[in-house]
Order: C-alpha cells, then sequence, then structure tokens
C-alpha cells in the first residue's frame, strides 16, 4: 500500500464494511485484541499495523504525519470502497482517525476516539531549539530498545503501567517485539523517536475536527496524565468546542491506554454508542 507491505490483522466474518481500527504510537494492530474480545461476535474489524510499526514495512524516508492520511485513505479504498467507513482509533490513530472524518466527512460513518485528542500548542519562536534538536537526533541516530526476553519487556511494561494484567503484558511485549540475537528489539522504526522538526500546529488539528459530520465518541480515561498535559485545550469545554456534536464518556479507573487496562468498560460504552447510530453490525 503506497509502495509499503502492510500487516493487516482480521476479526470477524468477511463483510463489505470491516470496521478500521487504528493504534497508537509504536503500537500495533494485534493489541486491539483485547477489546475485539469485549465487543460483539458478529462484528467484523481490520486493524492495520501502521507504516514503520509492527509487521508493516518500514519507510527509507522517515516519518511524516500526512502519510498516515493518505495510507488510511488507500486502505479505505481498498477495503470499503462503496460506503462510509466506521473508525476506531486510539492516542495517535485517533488523531489519525478524526483528523481524516473532518478532511473527508463524507468518508466516515460514524467515529470512536480513545484520546486522540491533539498535542499541546506550540509557539513558533520553539522553531530553532526544534529544529536544532532534530538535527541533533539525526546525527547521533536512534536508539534502539533492547531486551534481554519478551518476559524482561512485559515485566518493564507493568512497571511503566501497574494497571496491566501479567497476561496483557505478555501479549503486548509479543507484538511490539521481534527477536534478534540474544534477545528482543522493538519492532517499531526507531525512527519514530526522532522529534519532528515541524511544530505540532493545534489550531489546524481543530479547523479539522470541527469539519466532522459523523457521529463521534471521545472516551476519556480518568487517569489519563494526557488531559493534564493538555492543560486548557484538555478539558471537556474545550474538547466539546473542538468537537462539536461528539459525545464525551469518561472511562473510570483507567488511563490512556485504557483498551489494554480494561477493555469491558470501553466496549460497553462502545456497544451503547453504535447502537444509537442504528448500525450494530
Amino acid at each position: 500500500m503506497r509502495g509499503l507491505r502492510h500487516r493487516l490483522t482480521w476479526w470477524g466474518e468477511p463483510c463489505e464494511s470491516p470496521i478500521v481500527l487504528l493504534h497508537g504510537f509504536l503500537d500495533a494492530g494485534a493489541t486491539w485484541q483485547f477489546l475485539v474480545d469485549c465487543l460483539p461476535d458478529s462484528w467484523s474489524f481490520v486493524a492495520p499495523d501502521l507504516r514503520g510499526c509492527g509487521g508493516t514495512e518500514r519507510a527509507p524516508g522517515g516519518y511524516w504525519f500526512p502519510d498516515y492520511l493518505a495510507d488510511l485513505e488507500a486502505l479505505l479504498d481498498a477495503l470499503v470502497p462503496n460506503a462510509p467507513a466506521r473508525l476506531m482509533g486510539h492516542s495517535m490513530g485517533g488523531n489519525i482517525a478524526s483528523l481524516y472524518a473532518g478532511v473527508r466527512p463524507d468518508r466516515v460513518a460514524w467515529l470512536v476516539n480513545l484520546e486522540g485528542f491533539g498535542l499541546p500548542r506550540t509557539e513558533p519562536d520553539q522553531a530553532a531549539a526544534r529544529f536544532a534538536e532534530w538535527l541533533d537526533q539525526l546525527r547521533q541516530g536512534p536508539r534502539v530498545s533492547r531486551y534481554d526476553s519478551v518476559e524482561r519487556f512485559a515485566a518493564v511494561l507493568r512497571t511503566r503501567n501497574p494497571r496491566l494484567t501479567l497476561e496483557r503484558s505478555l501479549f503486548i511485549a509479543h507484538a511490539w517485539t521481534r527477536p534478534v540475537e540474544n534477545g528482543v528489539e522493538l519492532a517499531a522504526d526507531p525512527l519514530h523517536r526522532l522529534v519532528n522538526p515541524v511544530l505540532y500546529r493545534r489550531e489546524e488539528a481543530e479547523s479539522c475536527w470541527r469539519r466532522i459530520k459523523a457521529p463521534s465518541l471521545l472516551l476519556i480515561g480518568e487517569l489519563s496524565e494526557l488531559r493534564e498535559r493538555l492543560g486548557a485545550d484538555g478539558t471537556e469545554e474545550a474538547l466539546r468546542a473542538a468537537f462539536p456534536g461528539a459525545r464525551l464518556r469518561t472511562v473510570p479507573g483507567v488511563g490512556h491506554m485504557m483498551h489494554h487496562e480494561d477493555p469491558q468498560a470501553v466496549a460497553e460504552r462502545i456497544v451503547e454508542f453504535v447502537a444509537e447510530q442504528g448500525n450494530p453490525r
């Protein structure tokens, strides 16, 4: 797809319009498994590994956000050519899905966004330092993360997020790594870790979000640090203004990785939302 071989993970019976799941930064499509297990068996899903993540090929020229929108459009043209698509996205995947829903408002039937609410605002006078940081990182080369074993990496994941169960941490650790000599390394391209030299312009993202026509559900983790990082832009009032007409629901007792921590609670809110659209499949 667009010059790169993409790995897709499928669940359910084949249909003309599978629900498209977009994972977050450095994640992989397979880790939607926990949420899929809690959603109705009659639903069909497809989750791509985004470029340079999981089992999808790496982009030799690096990673630029507009490419994710073009990749999504190519995927929808191939898999959902004859109907508006149903999209779910987490974090970076939620940002991709939400931007696309604003750029192509007639191409999306409904949208579920798990904390894909953009990044903190930037100021023009940050540009010089950002370019310098990027140049320094290019000179040094990207950092490769290696671990002695999948089990060791799973333990690291549980240290970072104590709400993960042992079973889920092992599943995620397998999905996020590939074997190398004397252990495993992250499957995601280390070039993803380079700072983006182009400053994030939240005003542009919000202008796209306000063009969304599709019914939308925004899910917020009660314990997530994202809203604090966003400051005033992370309040419910600001999110309602940025996503007019969207439904906001808070999932109690979970952080940013809500679909890994309590997929049942996330699924209940999604099922309720989808039923309201009169399109349960």
